[in-house]
């Protein structure tokens, strides 16, 4: 761990730890404002962590806070993360459950409405936003974040929507136990975070570029100093009305990346046609940044 710790520049750390609190703070408030006032059961960890703080009311007669329960589950999930994803990704994914449970012990339970739909809905939208943007920054929230992240990278499914499936068996423990309406409200909460982390966390989100271009080599100089993509080169297009002779180049990017993207070809070729597909699917090698 000593090694991990020295490899991470002082830049990277204190960004990385702004986006752990950032994250700690809007979970935090998911949970205090909206979750638990509402009787709205979260996604993963954080669900089941609610579960089993409900259950021990009920069966120890005391009340073990989530905030505890939520950093006793991702115990064994650290050591997961740290063989399957990364080192960097595991020692930032611990600081930011400490940070999580330390906000959400702190931050006093406040009612902000008794509808439960709201509760539902802005509960979801505000854990969904604290999610993606700590993935965005190569962070995890942990919990079913790392079965997530682990199971994207071998199949390239969006996280958002294989939470959404993990999420399932959780919702139906939810409703068994404690009413099936908290079932149907918790569902809608779970499904809001799932597209607010899929709309943020725009790493995920592949698109393929196609340029058409007369400086091919120009192009792919500064498309590969801003990013790392492979291109496909096509020689002797020809335009149908001037019969011109151009080149067409494809690659794949994600989103996060497009803006480079549109600053290389303004530098480059700024009269070059490029056309872009959104979220395509990928068979075959793709580079991805390690978390």
């Amino acid at each position: 761990m000593k090694k991990a710790i020295e490899g991470i520049p002082v830049n990277d750390y204190t960004t990385k730890l702004s986006v752990s609190i950032v994250y700690a703070i809007l979970a935090s408030i998911a949970m205090n404002f909206f979750y638990q006032p509402g009787n709205i059961y979260s996604s993963g960890i954080t669900g089941l962590a609610q579960i089993l703080t409900t259950l021990s009311t009920r069966a120890l007669g005391f009340n073990v806070p989530v905030s505890i329960t939520l950093f006793a589950l991702n115990i064994p999930l650290f050591f997961l993360a740290w063989r399957k994803i990364g080192k960097k990704f595991t020692i930032f994914t611990f600081i930011t459950v400490v940070l999580t449970s330390v906000f959400m012990q702190i931050v006093p339970e406040t009612t902000l409405s008794d509808d439960p739909i709201i509760c539902a809905i802005f509960g979801g939208g505000v854990m969904g936003a604290g999610i993606g943007f700590a993935l965005k920054n190569g962070l995890s929230s942990g919990g079913l974040d790392i079965f997530s992240i682990t199971i994207r990278k071998k199949t390239g499914r969006s996280v958002g929507s294989i939470s959404i499936y993990f999420n399932a068996l959780i919702i139906f423990v939810a409703g068994y136990l404690f009413g099936w309406q908290y079932m149907f409200y918790s569902a809608l909460s779970i499904f809001v975070s799932g597209k607010v982390t899929d709309a943020v966390y725009t790493k995920q989100k592949k698109m393929q570029v196609m340029i058409i271009t007369k400086n091919p080599e120009t192009v792919i100089d500064a498309i590969q100093k801003k990013m790392r993509r492979g291109i496909t080169i096509i020689h002797e297009a020809e335009g149908a009305y001037n019969h011109d002779k151009q080149t067409v180049l494809i690659t794949i990017v994600t989103r996060f990346e497009l803006p480079s993207l549109e600053a290389a070809m303004k530098k480059a070729d700024p009269s070059a046609f490029v056309s872009i597909s959104d979220n395509v699917k990928i068979l075959g090698r793709f580079y991805e940044e390690e978390l």
